[in-house]
């Protein structure tokens, strides 16, 4: 397996005295796709929110490359920041922007790039997910799916991304929709070398698309393993999960 380039080192995050990730530890090796699932309310997003330092831990340290994102200063937080991209649940795009002008607002925002280089990234961010024929169109004149592949193409289009995460990227997409978005998270991971960690509710999907599958729980993590592994798995909660899982589906 390749070097670790997160680690989750026995985090716990509190609210109201609540322990929401209670001794969460786990690696996320450079270049896989690692699926998060479990219960709604078992801090699935607040794991991923740890990881840009939207929220910090109550205890436990978080790690990217060695660095205590939680320890760290101003200057080295916004490093760390540029390497990151993050899917929002909802695609999180600017109703008043054209989808080129919302892919291209973090070269804008964050780069000292001229206007023909951004042009250049952003013509290729959509390439890559699939999207060139929306660049000049606005939100609500796309799909949801089109609208999660602007988000995508927004996550990755400064190029110093190396990690992306992804918060139900799937989520209110019909079947072949949720089938083309899984289909360009591992394109994506497998042709720019990214570390994606998808939080999902999306068994099939995480089945298909995952190096490994983490079941969090009641704030734990209960398995972490290969999607075949995973299914096989003779842990009580993980059986309970996938039981649950297939009952949900028709």
């Amino acid at each position: 397996m390749a070097e670790a380039l997160i680690r989750f080192d026995n985090v716990v995050k509190k609210f109201n005295g609540t322990a929401v990730l209670d001794g969460v530890s786990f690696d996320v090796y450079r270049g896989e796709v690692l699926c998060v699932v479990g219960p709604s309310g078992t801090g699935k997003s607040v794991t991923l929110k740890h990881l840009v330092r939207l929220i910090t831990p109550t205890s436990g340290r978080v790690l990217i490359d060695g660095v205590d994102i939680a320890a760290c200063d101003d200057k080295t937080l916004v490093k760390v920041r540029s390497r990151i991209g993050y899917l929002f649940q909802g695609g999180a795009l600017l109703a008043w922007m054209t989808v080129a002008e919302n892919v291209a607002l973090p070269l804008e925002e964050c780069t000292s790039l001229d206007d023909a280089e951004i042009a250049k990234r952003v013509e290729k961010a959509l390439e890559s997910v699939e999207l060139t024929a929306a660049a000049n169109k606005y939100p609500a004149e796309i799909s949801g799916g089109m609208q999660k592949r602007a988000g995508l193409a927004r996550a990755i289009v400064r190029e110093s991304n190396d990690v992306v995460l992804y918060d139900e990227p799937t989520s209110g997409l019909d079947p072949v929709t949720s089938v083309t978005i899984n289909r360009l998270i591992r394109k994506l991971n497998r042709e720019l070398g990214i570390t994606s960690i998808v939080v999902t509710h999306d068994l099939q999907g995480a089945l298909a698309i995952a190096d490994r599958i983490l079941l969090l729980k009641g704030g734990k993590v209960v398995e972490c393993s290969t999607p075949s592994e995973f299914v096989k798995s003779q842990c009580g909660e993980v059986k309970e999960f996938l039981a649950a899982m297939k009952g949900e589906m028709p």
